[in-house]
């Protein structure tokens, strides 16, 4: 259940309370090691009152993947693709860092990768639209560049963490913007005689 504002007291905190334990829980284990009984047990909350609100984990995983894309969308609502990269590859970077280890565990951990690629595959596509709307490049192209968007940067990012951040935030900003601006560049710069030449091996 995501809140809303409208909600009494009582369902507010129950909810967060729900929240905070499942982050809490996402930080520490495995996905598929986190049961109703444990989590209830962190939220002092009982078994009864989690089915109330949701049918299963699956479903408040769900919910905390639209709670957190939401929450980038509306930072890079105003951007578009690809004069705005930059600018969306440093928000990435400052809202991931602003999330803590709960972000990083969802984009980065095996157990949870197929969340992250929700994640990352809804974001771009948003992002993406305006650009597709007004591109002179046809589908097939289209396609490829959007999957160099879709997955370089996320690549990048989880590179950085694995790597434990040893490159400074302001840096690795810098790099992965530059790796990822001037790829498109190039590629969008590439003659029509080049683009469709083919090769025979």
């Amino acid at each position: 259940m995501i809140l809303n504002g409208s909600e009494d007291l009582r369902v507010k905190k129950t909810i967060t309370a729900i929240h905070k334990a499942f982050i809490e829980l996402i930080e520490k284990k495995e996905y598929t090691k986190i049961t109703v009984k444990e989590l209830c047990e962190k939220a002092l909350i009982n078994k009864k009152t989690f089915y109330s609100y949701y049918l299963c984990l699956d479903e408040l995983l769900k919910e905390m993947q639209e709670i957190l894309l939401n929450e980038f969308l509306e930072k890079i609502n105003n951007y578009k693709l690809p004069d705005d990269l930059a600018k969306v590859n440093k928000e990435f970077f400052l809202y991931s860092i602003s999330k803590g280890k709960v972000y990083e565990r969802i984009m980065c951990c095996e157990s949870y990768s197929f969340l992250g690629k929700q994640i990352s595959q809804k974001f771009v596509t948003f992002a993406w639209k305006n650009f597709s709307d007004n591109c002179s490049l046809d589908k097939y192209r289209q396609n490829i560049l959007y999957c160099f968007l879709q997955h370089t940067g996320l690549e990048l990012y989880r590179q950085w963490v694995y790597d434990k951040k040893q490159i400074p935030v302001e840096e690795i900003i810098d790099m992965s913007g530059g790796l990822l601006c001037n790829g498109i560049n190039g590629f969008l710069s590439v003659p029509d005689n080049l683009t469709h030449k083919s090769y025979q091996i």
